[in-house]
């Protein structure tokens, strides 16, 4: 089973709060998680971030919207109960709690007037039934959108530049990963074979205790197996076990496949996987706005 929207988490949410015990929001994870069956993967998953968890925040807004409905309310810190209203609700068993049952609550009807900044104009209700997403998940899945047209957009210039400067980028790339030391260091151990493709070694840390032999090719089409099988010759040749294989192309299936299996330990990086190590590591693009994204402080209010 997929992780459900926050709206179909609402039902199960409220009937569990429905022994007018207090619980805690770690109790209704644990309890929603086996409603759901989610495995363990999906219990982990979390947005691009990577610091939010997509169920956890599924349920917090479930939660948030009953709590803003009137039907279960907070007891202290993390802990909340059902309220009488919850309890009404609950002996009419209905098949499904959503925004479309919540906004018969003015408390609720009136907290989504205020978010929109509207008027009671009658939109409020079509608007807010019809969502399945979290604010937060509106947000990310924005920001999505925009990075995945920034990647195109970045690998498009890329495969226009000059053969020189292709060189610079991979080398800046390396060394704000964290390989090659300074600039010039690694600038001197790369670009030895006077083609538009990058061959040379390049050290692993600061020290140079290891290196990694590097090759790139600025091209549109597809690198198959044959080259990656030299590539993997020439670190034979060297008596080297490490390589990174760079792109602006594709790798074929035959490529990736030969590269997992070898001893050699092959890192292959296409266009698009370069574009972002470029967005990331913010070579090449520049923040043009910042969002400060702000939650209540619970320990600013705990008495």
């Amino acid at each position: 089973m997929a992780i459900p929207d926050y709206q179909t988490i609402m039902n199960p949410l409220l009937k569990f709060t429905g022994d007018q015990r207090e619980h805690t929001f770690r109790e209704a994870i644990a309890h929603l998680t086996g409603v759901f069956r989610l495995t363990e993967e999906e219990q982990k998953r979390t947005y691009s971030s990577g610091r939010m968890r997509v169920f956890y925040n599924k349920v917090g807004w479930a939660q948030s919207y009953l709590k803003h409905a009137g039907l279960i309310e907070s007891t202290k810190r993390g802990s909340f109960k059902i309220t009488h209203e919850g309890l009404k609700l609950l002996d009419e068993n209905p098949q499904r709690v959503d925004n479309k049952l919540l906004m018969r609550y003015p408390e609720f009807a009136e907290y989504i007037r205020g978010i929109r900044g509207r008027k009671d104009d009658g939109n409020e209700e079509q608007q807010v039934v019809s969502e399945v997403e979290t604010p937060d998940e509106v947000l990310d899945n924005a920001y999505q959108n925009m990075r995945r047209i920034l990647t195109r957009d970045v690998l498009e210039q890329v495969r226009q530049c000059n053969p020189d400067f292709f060189e610079e980028l991979v080398v800046e790339l390396l060394v704000k990963m964290g390989y090659g030391g300074s600039i010039k260091d690694a600038g001197e151990a790369i670009g030895r074979t006077g083609d538009e493709g990058i061959d040379g070694t390049i050290k692993q840390d600061l020290l140079g205790l290891d290196q990694i032999h590097v090759q790139a090719k600025r091209w549109q089409g597809t690198v198959g197996r044959p080259e990656v099988q030299k590539f993997a010759g020439a670190l034979q040749g060297q008596r080297a076990k490490k390589g990174i294989f760079i792109t602006t192309g594709t790798f074929s299936g035959d490529a990736a496949d030969y590269a997992s299996k070898i001893d050699s330990k092959i890192v292959l990086i296409d266009g698009i996987k370069l574009a972002e190590l470029m967005i990331d590591y913010n070579l090449g693009v520049s923040s043009t706005k910042v969002y400060d994204i702000k939650k209540i402080d619970s320990d600013y209010f705990e008495a």
